[in-house]
Parts: structure tokens; sequence; C-alpha cells
């Protein structure tokens, strides 16, 4: 038997997370960008070593891609852009977390609340990564090649082009408040997406 739950987090709440992101940020201070992205990367190596619900799964998968977005040379993003998502990685350098990360079922809780309100913040970012993935996924299927393979080819410059203003476009129109459906929470269904150089192996 399973059992649904819900649970709204109130002003209070958010500055509590405000707070530990601030302060994560102050500890990540001299850190590389690969230092951070590997100290990210180390907690998804970590989550799969235990059993966690399906609604945290679901948000490491979008940790995963915030990973990935910085990772894939494809993708190519500017400096300003990476910096944005680097920013919101830099809580997962902290060993200090709210909850601890081996308890167990709710070790992972607290990562889960920060990567959804980091994919409120960077939901243009990673709209915008998903519509690259997906151009990238069909068009290696329609050339008979690999994924990985078709990331690099000319052709794909003035599509990446093409979904990076759109993003901007987005974030000036609405400040990036809010997210829906693309960010993965706005349905019932599964989550599925297109080839990344992804590092979770959980389906």
């Amino acid at each position: 038997m399973s059992i649904s739950l819900n649970f709204e987090l109130n002003d209070q709440d958010l500055a509590h997370f405000h707070e530990a992101m601030a302060k994560s940020k102050k500890a990540a201070e001299g850190k590389s960008a690969k230092e951070i992205i590997d100290c990210a990367a180390q907690l998804l190596v970590d989550a799969q070593k235990v059993r966690i619900p399906d609604f945290i799964l679901e948000r490491l998968l979008r940790l995963d891609d915030m990973i990935a977005m910085v990772r894939d040379e494809a993708w190519a993003m500017s400096e300003e852009d990476k910096d944005r998502v680097l920013s919101a990685l830099v809580y997962f350098c902290d060993p200090e977390d709210v909850i601890p990360d081996h308890v167990q079922v709710l070790g992972f809780l607290d990562d889960a609340v920060m990567i959804e309100l980091s994919v409120r913040e960077l939901k243009h970012e990673i709209d915008a990564y998903d519509d690259f993935c997906d151009f990238r996924a069909h068009g290696a299927q329609r050339r008979g090649l690999e994924a990985d393979k078709v990331g690099r080819a000319d052709w794909l410059a003035g599509r990446r082009e093409e979904l990076t203003e759109r993003m901007h476009e987005r974030r000036e129109r609405d400040m990036g408040v809010g997210y829906g459906k693309s960010s993965g929470y706005g349905s019932s269904r599964t989550y599925t997406r297109a080839w990344r150089p992804g590092l979770f192996t959980f389906r």
C-alpha cells in the first residue's frame, strides 16, 4: 500500500532554505566550476546506494539534468548562463545538509526541496535544454547515429542559438516565476527525457 502526502512551504520555511543556500554559497567561495559539479555529482552517486522515494528520485533526475547542462559540450552554455546553474548547484557542496543524507528515506528530502526551488529559478534554462535534447535525439534517429555523436554537428549550432534566444526571451517576459509541465512536476506521468550526458542511472 502506498500513500500520497502533500505539503506546502510557507514564507518562513522558504526563508530557511534560502538561508541555507546563502550559507552554502559562502562555503563554496573559491571553488572551481569542476569542484562544484563534482560535489553535485557525488550526491547522485550516494543516492544510488540507498532506497529513495519516487518523489525524491524525480527531483534528483532534474539535478542530473542541471549537471548535464553545464557538462554538455554541444549545448555550450554561455558563461553567464552557466554561472546561474552553478550558483544553484553550490548547495550540494555543503556537507552540513539540513537533513543528513544518511537518514533513511528522508535523508535527501532537503536536497529534493532545494532542487525544486532551483528548477523554478532555472525554468527557462531547463526548458531550452530539454528542447535541445529532444531536437538532438530526433536528428540522431533520422541520421541513424548515436545522439552524442550528432551533438557536435554543425547543423545543430543554429538550433542551439534559437533555443538559447528563446530561453532569454522567456526569462525577460516573466522573470522566471513559476514552473510548468516541462519541469517534470506539472504532470503525474512518468518523467522521460532524451539523451544527455547524465550521471543518474535509476530507471
